[in-house]
């Protein structure tokens, strides 16, 4: 069931499920609970709001839960601690956006659910006049520790070395407020952030922040993570998401959080 599911979301095929509940795996880490690990520093997608965790993973996150008649139990952990947390058995799952790659892939199995793209975002008004980039060599590029932006930033710089032009200056910080206000006070000249993450500071400071040049990584995928091999578990998530998808939430959450209806990764 979970190969089947699993290929008609990578493939964009129809599927259908039955209107009753998944079954919850067994060896959870607290019986009763679906115990997941975010880092709830990335709108829209996990945040914290008058102290309370909200954002699209979050309420994704109890909708799988109720779907598996089990309680969400969100474990707010910084990004990098994440898959430590996971291979040591202190949660059951990540579920934080986590964009899919080789190396991740090489540690943890992937559910994937949602796809999106990276923007390059300036300050408003574009300063230095960077039009994607292909101009950020020489420049101070603010990235998340740890995210897909950092490793795109690092290939910039063996590009740049590569056309005997000055490499950028890679500002890392833990969490992707930061690395915005990194911009904003002038400690970085560019930032790197996902499309979801830019149109947050379009919508929330429009006066600040405007983006420059195409969409980068525009196919990159997010999944839910489980430890290598647990095929229970996975297959228990996808069941789930097979009868969000198939109750329309999953597109009301997307719409919800006014992302672009291309990030619906699977459909019914």
């Amino acid at each position: 069931m979970y190969r089947t599911l699993l290929a008609a979301a990578l493939l964009g095929a129809s599927f259908s499920h039955t209107a009753t509940a998944a079954q919850p795996p067994e060896g959870l880490v607290a019986a009763g609970k679906l115990t997941y690990g975010t880092a709830a520093t990335f709108a829209p997608f996990e945040y914290q709001q008058d102290g309370k965790l909200t954002g699209f993973d979050i309420e994704l996150g109890e909708l799988i839960s109720e779907r598996l008649g089990l309680e969400a139990a969100p474990f707010n952990v910084e990004f990098r601690g994440l898959i430590p947390a996971l291979q040591g058995k202190r949660i059951d799952l990540i579920n934080s956006a986590m964009y899919i790659n080789d190396e991740r892939s090489a540690q943890v199995d992937f559910v994937p659910y949602l796809r999106i793209g990276s923007e390059v975002v300036v300050a408003k008004g574009n300063p230095k006049g960077i039009s994607g980039r292909e101009d950020v060599c020489g420049q101070r590029i603010a990235v998340t520790l740890g995210g897909i932006e950092e490793s795109r930033a690092r290939d910039d710089v063996t590009r740049c070395q590569g056309e005997d032009r000055s490499p950028p200056t890679i500002v890392t910080f833990p969490t992707a407020q930061a690395s915005a206000m990194a911009l904003r006070v002038g400690r970085a000249d560019v930032l790197y952030t996902s499309t979801p993450g830019a149109a947050v500071l379009m919508r929330e400071v429009p006066d600040t922040y405007e983006t420059s040049g195409p969409t980068f990584e525009a196919d990159t995928r997010l999944g839910l993570a489980v430890r290598k091999g647990d095929t229970e578990l996975a297959a228990a998530l996808e069941e789930a998401l097979g009868q969000i998808v198939a109750s329309g939430d999953y597109l009301r959450l997307i719409h919800a959080y006014q992302l672009p209806d291309s990030a619906a990764l699977l459909e019914q």
